[in-house]
């Protein structure tokens, strides 16, 4: 009977499920990976003149009718996950090729150079595609609305004016950071081949050059030797590369929050597109939530701390111990997760609206929007304290529900420095909207359309 998908305890199982990524991280795809890793030891037996083409294709046929469910029933017969992988293929190969099955090889030379395998593949196949693709809906926000005037927020408050596609820019920077990073960090993963503790001691029962046998074995793979292993990988590749997909993780919580923050009733600013039939609440029915951002930031929520678990197992006692054995199996769910969260943002943002009158009407609510520039011009006409002297002003006319320029040019001392402005400074402390957004507009085309050619 099959299993009903709702019998599962995690919900990226039955509600964050992806097609692409259970290619590489589930328990189906972990058990061919490890078969990959057998294969390609009984190539480089042969290649060394241990054993023959023959046994190498009986191994590989093997390898290729063996099942997750047939490796865990001898598992729980034997107690042991990769002496029942090796069972599982011993018992379908002839006699004679039977002694070559894992031959000279630990458990921990299939398991990390396989979950190395499918590390690698998940992220550049699966991850970093989808955050390219995430990173174009960027780039053509940042382009498009380069010129959208919008008030720069900091501490929650008002600052001074940017524009939305400089905000977007932002987040162009950082994820194109991030995903050559990934690139740089997949490519860097090692696997091994040397054995019990990691000194080739089975190896080198066989072979002259045990380390070159390891590299053949890891070379039909993809991968490079560890500079020096135990019976285990040394962790540190693998943790920097959860590190980034952490940041990664990070980065699209804060978009997904700053998003979530401008569709807010009262500043509206941005909206997130709502299905026909989508029911915002159970009780309330004009309610629209922005439930996609939040679900990005409550993904995160999820990975962040795993990432404490991954430096807990980057210490394994003397040349390992088996405090790792549970934990490690749940890694793939950060970048799983990561995933999930980097196609919903990519949807939603895709389809995202910009509300540029509302955006204006918000850059023009704050009275004392000239204040930076007044007292930055002031001072380089020479008041002596201009910085307090607005300070002062500001208070004043926003208690006098005055524009701070009409408050200020009626101040006799300051009025004085007032005719000494040029006219463009003039027309910025009488509108700072008019120029006062510095090199926003410059840098949010500039660096879109650098990642854009580095990376799409």
């Amino acid at each position: 009977m099959e299993r009903d998908i709702f019998d599962n305890l995690s919900p990226i199982d039955y509600r964050y499920k992806d097609p692409e990524v259970e290619k590489y991280l589930s328990e189906n795809a972990f058990t061919k990976y490890k078969l990959q890793v057998e294969c390609a030891l009984a190539i480089a037996l042969a290649h060394f003149g241990i054993c023959t083409s023959e046994d190498v294709t009986a191994i590989e046929i093997a390898c290729e009718h063996i099942t997750t469910d047939e490796v865990y029933a001898e598992e729980k017969r034997i107690k042991h996950d990769i002496r029942a992988l090796v069972n599982c293929i011993r018992k379908r190969v002839p006699e004679k090729t039977k002694p070559f099955v894992h031959m000279t090889a630990t458990s921990y030379d299939i398991i990390d150079t396989a979950n190395a395998m499918r590390y690698r593949d998940v992220v550049q196949k699966v991850l970093i595609p989808s955050l390219k693709e995430l990173l174009r809906i960027l780039t053509e926000i940042s382009i498009r609305e380069a010129e959208t005037l919008q008030i720069g927020r900091t501490h929650g408050q008002h600052a001074v004016p940017i524009t939305f596609g400089f905000a977007m820019s932002g987040y162009v920077s950082r994820l194109g950071k991030s995903i050559v990073h990934l690139q740089s960090l997949v490519e860097e993963l090692p696997g091994k081949f040397s054995g019990a503790v990691g000194a080739y001691n089975s190896s080198s029962l066989f072979l002259n050059d045990p380390e070159e046998f390891e590299a053949v074995v890891l070379r039909g793979l993809g991968l490079k030797p560890a500079e020096h292993s135990t019976q285990i990988v040394p962790p540190e590749s693998l943790t920097r590369l959860f590190c980034e997909v952490t940041i990664v993780a990070g980065i699209l919580a804060n978009l997904a929050d700053d998003m979530r923050h401008l569709q807010r009733t009262e500043i509206g600013e941005v909206g997130e597109p709502v299905g026909e039939s989508q029911v915002g609440s159970s009780t309330m029915p004009q309610k629209r939530n922005p439930i996609n951002f939040e679900n990005a930031k409550s993904l995160w929520k999820v990975v962040m701390p795993r990432i404490v678990t991954i430096f807990m197992d980057q210490i394994s006692e003397h040349q390992r111990d088996l405090t790792n054995s549970a934990s490690s199996r749940t890694y793939g769910e950060m970048i799983a997760y990561t995933v999930s969260a980097t196609k919903r943002l990519t949807t939603i943002m895709e389809r995202l609206s910009v509300d540029r009158e509302n955006m204006d009407i918000n850059l023009r609510r704050e009275k004392n929007l000239a204040a930076e520039p007044l007292y930055l011009i002031l001072a380089a006409l020479g008041y002596p304290d201009a910085h307090e002297a607005v300070r002062v002003a500001t208070v004043r006319a926003r208690e006098a529900g005055l524009p701070l320029s009409t408050f200020a040019g009626q101040d006799q001392e300051l009025g004085e420095y007032f005719k000494k402005m040029s006219p463009v400074q003039w027309a910025i402390i009488v509108d700072p909207t008019f120029s006062y957004f510095g090199l926003a507009v410059k840098k949010a085309k500039d660096i879109a359309r650098n990642w854009r050619a580095r990376l799409l």
